[in-house]
């Protein structure tokens, strides 16, 4: 399968900070990459690369088959890029928003019109389309702002962060809007702290920290990479964690964690019904009560502390809430 995105060996540093050490990444067409890591990992530095708003270094990287340092202007018209922060204008309609973006993008007034007009039904906006930007919602605004990304028809689109501050019912429309965008032919590149999110929508993960990769695969790769499987218990009380805990160190096969706000503790074992039949007893004899309890496959976030030694971010604002 074709490449849409090849990098090799790309390096970029900042004063004392080494951004990209020799980072190798490649993306093929057809489906959303989800590119992961702990804050200062790269990511964005990879990404405004990419974009061409940043020149390696040293290394090659090639989008779309063209390279970023001597076919910049080719590249710009591969892709389309949607950053943290919605780039649209509140006091324009959103169908003017998408008609501005395309004449910017040197289109005619008809062609600008008839893209405008396909993007926002595609996205769910066509009753929305005539009603100024600022009464829309914050899903609405983020959608739209995908949409100004569309309207060049990009063979790649870059997301970085899309779904920061959404409520849940926004994310999940978002979602499905990139689904529907990856059926129709545009490969998508996503960075995101939202472990769900990579899990949700990527066919393909790539870890990196410290400015390289130290990971690449489907969801289900990485989780097997882990290994094992993944005892989870709930107790009644605040004080039972602690000594859930205690009892649960025994069986680890990795380190325990703890989530004191919803008084949970898992821990990573290997085996499967027999271990977990164990540690219900272990549980028992130390008289403790067990809201739920339960065996599951790990999770995205926890290949991401196993590779990174870093709990992802949603992870972390959990602990500090605790």
């Amino acid at each position: 399968m074709a490449l849409i995105i090849e990098a090799r060996g790309l390096t970029k540093r900042f004063g004392k900070t080494q951004a990209l050490d020799g980072l190798d990444l490649t993306a093929e067409s057809g489906q959303v990459v989800a590119l992961l890591g702990p804050n200062g990992a790269g990511k964005t530095t990879f990404i405004r690369m990419v974009a061409t708003l940043l020149r390696p270094d040293g290394g090659d990287l090639r989008v779309g088959g063209y390279d970023v340092r001597r076919q910049a202007p080719a590249v710009r018209r591969t892709i389309g890029l949607a950053g943290q922060f919605a780039a649209i204008e509140p006091a324009m309609t959103g169908r003017e928003n998408l008609e501005m973006v395309a004449r910017l993008f040197g289109q005619n007034r008809k062609n600008a019109r008839s893209n405008a007009s396909s993007v926002l039904e595609m996205l769910g906006l066509a009753d929305a389309a005539g009603r100024l930007v600022r009464t829309y919602s914050g899903g609405m605004r983020r959608k739209l702002d995908l949409g100004a990304s569309l309207v060049g028809a990009p063979k790649l689109l870059l997301l970085d962060e899309p779904t920061t501050g959404l409520d849940p019912r926004s994310r999940i429309e978002l979602w499905d809007a990139i689904r529907t965008l990856v059926g129709q032919g545009t490969d998508v590149l996503l960075t995101t702290q939202y472990l769900d999110e990579a899990d949700n929508l990527a066919s393909h993960v790539v870890i990196i920290d410290h400015g390289r990769v130290v990971a690449a695969g489907t969801p289900a790769e990485l989780k097997r990479r882990v290994g094992g499987k993944v005892i989870e218990v709930h107790v009644r009380t605040d004080d039972d964690v602690a000594r859930v805990a205690q009892v649960l160190r025994r069986f680890d096969h990795g380190e325990v964690r703890i989530d004191q706000a919803t008084r949970q503790v898992s821990v990573s074992v290997e085996g499967g019904g027999p271990v977990l039949m164990n540690a219900l007893r272990a549980v028992e004899e130390a008289g403790l009560e067990v809201e739920d309890v339960a065996l599951r496959q790990p999770k995205l976030d926890e290949v991401f502390l196993t590779l990174t030694g870093q709990p992802s971010a949603d992870a972390a604002l959990e602990t500090t809430a605790s």
